[in-house]
């Protein structure tokens, strides 16, 4: 049916679309038989998409309805997705046809949003949001949309590497100490540089889970960005702020659930401005929440922890995430280039090749 809108000087119209998902949307148009017309062509394309299978070019409105439908239910970074859509959307009107984008497009959405100050990054995660909406319609409800984005992401430079030495997190923990929230703040960086956990699986973080008797904070998949299951081994730094957080617990809100909660037992929602003026105090620069989680993986790499090792312990979903910390250990290069030392040439000569003197390599005699 048509209708209208008191905000909208458009007719709009409503109808339910081939896979059942209900649909509202603007004609853009003013008048009530055009808006007739095209809300027939609609249902009429509907209904031969339904019953004869046949599959007309798709809008980027009708591409990203049902992905959204089903992110909204199923993706904990629903939020960040939307962002992203909306973003898309300012240079993508609704009634682009997916099926008519070009590599140029791309391009040009790509060099344009470079011009407004946007990251590479930034931009290939607002691209990426595109192209599982495509995957997820050809996937999930057979359409045959050609995917534009495949091979046209932007270079991204090396991951940002940010952490601090002992002496510094050190000080950072006395400025947080000094705040109003402080020993929560500094047990909150004391966990989180000794156990890499990320800040919303800490500020989320149920007694529940935590398993003192193994010292063990155990992550279900849904508690962690991952998706899986995953154990947190814990050192006697993370045991010994976890057991002050639960000794306020016990003092002010037993029955709470979080670890970090607030005296009436509701969960720490954020931490950030006291965060941020404590690193401020501390005299150090551009250091976020999020560099604990790197200053930890920093500590064990340069410890000779192998990358395999950290990358379960921050629950990375793949190697190539880890790597970033690979410039870290120089220590295994130091080991592979010494084994060249136990090599021999292909002359027979030994090997290592005797240190001789700068006289010797001038052709003069020793000294008697």
């Amino acid at each position: 049916m048509i209708y209208r809108r008191k905000d909208s000087k458009f007719w709009w119209m409503t109808y339910t679309d081939a896979y059942g998902i209900p649909v509202r949307r603007s004609t853009q148009t003013e008048d009530r038989k055009d808006a007739r017309v095209l809300y027939q062509q609609v249902v009429a394309e509907v209904w031969r998409e339904k019953h004869m299978g046949v599959q007309a070019p798709r809008t980027l409105a009708q591409v990203l309805r049902p992905y959204l439908y089903h992110a909204r239910r199923h993706q904990r970074s629903f939020e960040s997705t939307l962002y992203r859509v909306q973003t898309l959307k300012h240079y993508f009107p609704d009634d682009t046809v997916v099926n008519r984008l070009t590599g140029q497009d791309i391009r040009s959405y790509s060099a344009r949003r470079l011009e407004a100050g946007a990251a590479p990054a930034t931009i290939n995660r607002e691209l990426s949001a595109l192209s599982a909406a495509i995957n997820y319609c050809n996937t999930e409800l057979d359409w045959q949309v050609p995917n534009v984005i495949t091979g046209r992401r932007l270079r991204e430079p090396d991951g940002r590497v940010r952490w601090l030495t002992r002496a510094q997190v050190e000080g950072l923990c006395r400025k947080a100490a000094e705040r109003k929230t402080g020993q929560l703040l500094e047990d909150f960086i004391r966990l989180a540089v000794h156990t890499g956990g990320r800040k919303s699986e800490l500020l989320g973080l149920e007694v529940s889970r935590i398993d003192l008797q193994n010292n063990l904070i155990i992550l279900e998949h849904t508690d962690n960005k991952s998706d899986k299951r995953r154990s947190i081994p814990l050192n006697h730094s993370a045991q010994a702020a976890i057991l002050r957080r639960l000794a306020y617990r016990a003092a002010n809100c037993p029955d709470s659930p979080w670890l970090f909660c607030k005296r009436d037992g509701d969960p720490v929602k954020s931490i950030r401005t006291a965060f941020e003026k404590a690193v401020d105090e501390a005299g150090i620069q551009d250091f976020t929440i999020h560099d604990l989680r790197h200053t930890c993986a920093a500590w064990l790499v340069t410890a000779g922890v192998p990358l395999i090792e950290v990358r379960d312990l921050l629950g990375h979903a793949s190697i190539e995430q880890t790597e970033i910390y690979a410039h870290l250990a120089p220590f295994r290069v130091r080991q592979a280039v010494s084994q060249l030392d136990l090599l021999l040439p292909d002359n027979g000569e030994l090997w290592p090749p005797r240190v001789i003197s700068l006289d010797e390599a001038r052709g003069k005699k020793p000294h008697a």
